[in-house]
């Protein structure tokens, strides 16, 4: 099984987040948003998750990012997604707990997120990290038209038990952030 990480984007990426993009999402970003968001927005940070296959340390394969923002003492997660092919191994999980531990070495004390009412696999997702339903907003998203369920974990520290500091799956491992 190949290696897989998770890592601060760099412009690099464009590419690849792009096409991710526009495979998971109905109404994707553009281009331009994206780079606004990747190397103008002071707030916005990036993750990628990438496949190094074994003995090709040149050759990597972005499948999945998440755009996240660090405003003050709160995480707003912007957009992740993950390929259809790497779905369901703990990527979109280790991307969410980086981007929470992102937060929290920078006084971030809770975080927030809008999710489409249809996507059960991403509300079971947040909730199994502790994040609670606040409030639906109504006709939120277009192409389709539907409603954002509005989640908030708060604090984002669980209970007495921080979230993982690493997070490892089928050989994938998150790199600590510098």
């Amino acid at each position: 099984m190949d290696k897989w990480v998770i890592e601060p984007a760099t412009v690099e990426a464009l590419p690849d987040i792009l096409k991710i993009e526009e495979a998971c999402f109905s109404a994707p970003w553009t281009r331009r948003m994206l780079e606004a968001e990747l190397s103008g927005n002071p707030f916005a940070n990036f993750l990628v998750a990438k496949q190094i296959p074994p003995g090709e340390t040149g050759s990597v394969s972005i499948f999945g990012y998440l755009c996240f923002w660090v405003v003050f003492e709160e995480v707003r997660l912007m957009n992740l997604a993950v390929i259809e092919s790497m779905q369901h191994k703990g990527i979109a999980r280790a991307l969410v707990t980086q981007a929470l531990e992102v937060g929290m070495a920078q006084a971030a004390m809770r975080a927030v997120l809008e999710v489409r009412a249809s996507n059960h696999a991403a509300h079971a997702l947040y909730r199994s990290l502790g994040f609670c339903d606040v409030t639906t907003r109504p006709m939120y998203y277009t192409n389709p038209i539907e409603d954002a369920l509005l989640m908030e974990l708060d604090p984002i520290v669980s209970g007495s038990a921080p979230l993982p500091r690493e997070v490892s799956h089928e050989g994938g491992r998150i790199r600590p952030l510098q």
